[in-house]
């Protein structure tokens, strides 16, 4: 008997208990379903078309590569277009980053690097580092390695038999967490001195890596750093020569307004995960930028890299994403994200300053975050049996729009969010009608 998501799909949805409208074409910040209607695209998916759908560049590079080479095992060769991808994210990559390790996908890149973290000790002699640091209400991918690092209860809740253990500490959420009597700095450097406490008690000559989005993403809704914090960070990791991973899986790749968000906190990692607006959705990439002195561990020591997948560095998803960073370089698009950014910025608080159940409004560039709560005083957040973030969904896409929603903001079980990362090409006009859009849709899921 046919249990999925509508009736007469064998496809294994990730949802099972209701049907899905199919996806037919899409064009610009549009989608349009089979039966006609579209959408505006005010998420990317999950902040993935950076570019919207239908670019001609991007295809236009997908056939050309198509025509030459599809695919080759990197264990027999690199291509040309691996080694011209790499050379452009090199080239604007933060000081010291010097190798590209191509993936397909954010769970992957993240993956990655934990082992690479792990490995790199074992290189350079010390084996007895095995401890991984990193944010409660943070998501780094559904592997479970991933998984582990990651802080968010309800996700992890089912597999915890099967993670390794992963110390967390608490994330940069200023809208809950900074007390009246402290300046954003201040509660910075108190995040700091939790960490440093955690690293004492692990002893930090055990711990491997210190594990953040540099800004928060689905699981906290936009979570953006205190000023001071990440340098903070920085200099403990520098302290005890623990390394620094940063996930800007979703965050990064100009979506914040600067290509990698990290440029905005003046502090580069060790490692850095990327994805989802690297390859803007037209195939699945993603890669870990790595500093050349973790590589040169790799190189003198093992030579090899005990880690692969079967399609890394696949020669049209390198394609794909050559053609998406060369169009953002080409049109200035990341000037366009930080204008586009504070248009959008104006109209959330033009628009939502005021709403009784908008608590906090936060974000940079063209990724935004808008808490929902029952009451503005003390911040309650709306019971979570109501699944409010559900409903706003549900009615978003009644209402032609896609929206990125989340329940379990506060502590992964309960409060609600908006995540909102419309493309970089996305107009005046369209930002218009995807807030006004929001608008309704919020205000009839509170009401229902």
């Amino acid at each position: 008997m046919l249990t999925a998501s509508s009736p007469g799909t064998r496809v294994f949805h990730r949802q099972l208990s209701h049907s899905l409208p199919t996806a037919v074409s899409g064009q610009g910040i549009t989608l349009t379903d089979a039966g006609g209607r579209t959408y505006l695209d005010a998420s990317g998916g999950a902040a993935v078309s950076c570019l919207g759908h239908g670019h001609p560049d991007v295809i236009a590079a997908m056939h050309a590569q198509i025509d030459q080479l599809a695919y080759a095992h990197t264990s027999f060769f690199t291509t040309e277009v691996a080694e011209k991808l790499a050379d452009l994210l090199i080239e604007t990559a933060p000081p010291g980053m010097s190798h590209v390790y191509f993936v397909s996908g954010g769970s992957e890149a993240m993956e990655a690097a934990l082992k690479m973290a792990r490995q790199y000790f074992v290189e350079i002699g010390q084996p007895q580092r095995r401890h991984f640091i990193a944010r409660h209400q943070s998501y780094h991918g559904n592997t479970l390695g991933a998984l582990a690092v990651g802080g968010n209860a309800w996700r992890r809740e089912q597999f915890k038999p099967l993670l390794i253990d992963v110390t967390h500490v608490a994330p940069c959420y200023e809208y809950r967490h900074r007390r009246d009597d402290e300046t954003a700095e201040q509660y910075g450097q108190r995040l700091v001195t939790e960490l440093s406490e955690a690293i004492d008690r692990l002893g930090g000559e055990n711990v491997m890596a210190f594990v953040a989005e540099t800004v928060g993403g689905a699981t906290a809704g936009v979570l953006t750093p205190v000023p001071g914090y990440f340098k903070g960070v920085r200099e403990l990791c520098d302290r005890h020569g623990i390394l620094l991973i940063l996930d800007e899986v979703m965050c990064g790749m100009g979506r914040t307004g600067s290509l990698h968000a990290c440029e905005q906190e003046g502090v580069v990692p060790d490692l850095m995960a990327i994805a989802k607006g690297l390859g803007g959705g037209y195939q699945p990439i993603g890669a870990v930028l790595a500093q050349g002195r973790v590589v040169d561990a790799f190189r003198q020591g093992s030579g090899l890299f005990q880690h692969g997948h079967t399609y890394l560095g696949h020669a049209i998803a390198c394609a794909a994403a050559l053609a998406v960073q060369r169009v953002i370089q080409r049109d200035g698009l990341l000037a366009q994200v930080r204008e586009r950014g504070q248009q959008l910025e104006a109209l959330l608080h033009q628009t939502f300053d005021d709403h009784p159940h908008v608590g906090d409004i936060r974000g940079r560039g063209l990724f935004w975050g808008v808490e929902l709560v029952a009451n503005r005083d003390n911040k309650q957040w709306f019971d979570p049996a109501r699944k409010l973030h559900a409903r706003i969904k549900s009615e978003a896409m009644a209402a032609g729009l896609m929206v990125y929603p989340m329940g379990g903001t506060v502590d992964g079980r309960c409060g609600d969010h908006v995540l909102l990362a419309p493309p970089f090409i996305s107009t005046p006009q369209e930002l218009e009608q995807i807030v006004g859009r929001l608008a309704g849709a919020i205000d009839r899921a509170v009401a229902a």
